[in-house]
């Protein structure tokens, strides 16, 4: 599984621009060198949590692959060839 960090992060920031600039004199102004700022969501924080699990969970589910290769083994594994062309054609859609 891949997970694009950048596009995630670029989704919970919202860029405030156009702030006004206060200068030596006390007043406001805007004035082209305007200030960036950066608000981070909380739901951020949530992203954040799950896409550190998402990170260090294994990319092989071990379990799976050991019920499979059992089922193969012991001439159990009965394949559904339309569940297998349900998949393929959603899988090509997309």
């Amino acid at each position: 599984m891949k997970v694009d960090l950048n596009s995630l992060a670029a989704s919970q920031i919202a860029l405030e621009r156009g702030a006004k600039q206060v200068s030596n004199n006390g007043q406001t102004s805007n004035s082209a060198a305007t200030e960036d700022r950066i608000s981070i969501h909380s739901e951020s924080l949530s992203v954040q949590s799950l896409t550190s699990k998402a990170l260090n969970s294994p990319s092989i589910r071990q379990d799976k692959v050991d019920a499979l290769r059992q089922s193969v083994t012991s001439g159990t594994y009965k394949p559904d060839a339309g569940k297998t062309a349900d998949g393929m054609i959603e899988h090509d859609v997309k």
